[in-house]
């Protein structure tokens, strides 16, 4: 087994492991909420060399239950061990995963799911496409599929420790932080879910705070000044608004090297489904 990666790898690094005999697999992430077909029509047109896609609606969530789940529950483990399986990912072989940029969310999804599903040799690429492009790196049409699709369904060690759910949150009250927008999180406006505001003693750091403009993250540096309320030995986690953009706050408090949060996968769409549970509008 390898050493774990670091958790970015640059689109040079990306080039060079394609042409090496242990290339990663790569998944196309890309996605957007209010077009969900979109990601894939967008893949089809251009996309790295021998990746696959991963739809975030298909792929990285399950089904959504009424009135019980968030908008992207986690998929059940049977689903994502047989999607695994047909991507053709192991423990052994690295795994990359990249979105249009950083600032775009589905790929940090998938990176958190697979180390969720035991899968530790998976890494982000920074910029994401955009910054595969700038390169001026090799780009392919049309649908493709593994060439090492797995005969066996894989053996996955899964990481129940990664998250938390509603209940611990109402009981241990952890660092928490919340990774929408100060006005969605302010309760000030709600464009998606029927309830606005934010879970009480809650923090508010936009996921977007996290990148430059060119969706680059921040220097380790940086990141650790953002996320500083992470820096503790006190339990931390930190959710959205449907367990999706939280797992880029994950994503950079692993590379600022900090401990790492868990997550509240239902996340504010799942909360707001008990009115028992209190909630808190403000940006304090």
């Amino acid at each position: 087994m390898s050493a774990t990666p670091p958790p970015l790898i640059n689109a040079q690094q990306l080039c060079q492991q394609l042409q090496s005999s242990d290339a990663p697999v790569v998944l196309d992430c890309r996605f957007y909420l209010q077009q969900p077909a979109a990601g894939q029509e967008v893949y089809m047109t251009e996309h790295i060399v021998r990746a696959q896609y991963a739809d975030l609606d298909q792929h990285l969530s399950g089904a959504v239950q009424a009135g019980v789940t968030g908008r992207h529950p986690l998929p059940a483990k049977e689903a994502f061990t047989r999607q695994l399986q047909q991507w053709g990912i192991t423990h052994e072989r690295p795994v990359v995963v990249y979105d249009q940029n950083n600032a775009a969310m589905a790929a940090a999804r998938a990176w958190w799911l697979l180390r969720y599903a035991g899968i530790e040799q998976v890494q982000v690429l920074d910029g994401g496409l955009d910054a595969w492009l700038a390169e001026g790196l090799a780009t392919e049409t049309g649908e493709q599929r593994s060439d090492n699709a797995l005969t066996e369904v894989p053996r996955l060690n899964w990481q129940d420790e990664k998250l938390i759910n509603a209940q611990q949150l109402l009981l241990k009250k952890p660092v928490l932080l919340d990774a929408r927008g100060v006005e969605r999180f302010a309760g000030e406006v709600e464009p998606i879910d029927p309830v606005a505001g934010h879970i009480p003693g809650a923090q508010c750091l936009p996921f977007t705070e996290l990148v430059d403009e060119q969706g680059m993250f921040l220097s380790q540096e940086q990141l650790k000044e953002k996320l500083s309320a992470l820096d503790t030995d006190a339990a931390t986690a930190v959710y959205c608004g449907s367990g999706v953009t939280a797992c880029h706050l994950i994503l950079a408090a692993t590379v600022a090297g900090l401990p790492e949060p868990r997550l509240y996968a239902g996340s504010w769409s799942e909360w707001i489904t008990d009115s028992v549970r209190p909630i808190e509008t403000g940006r304090e």
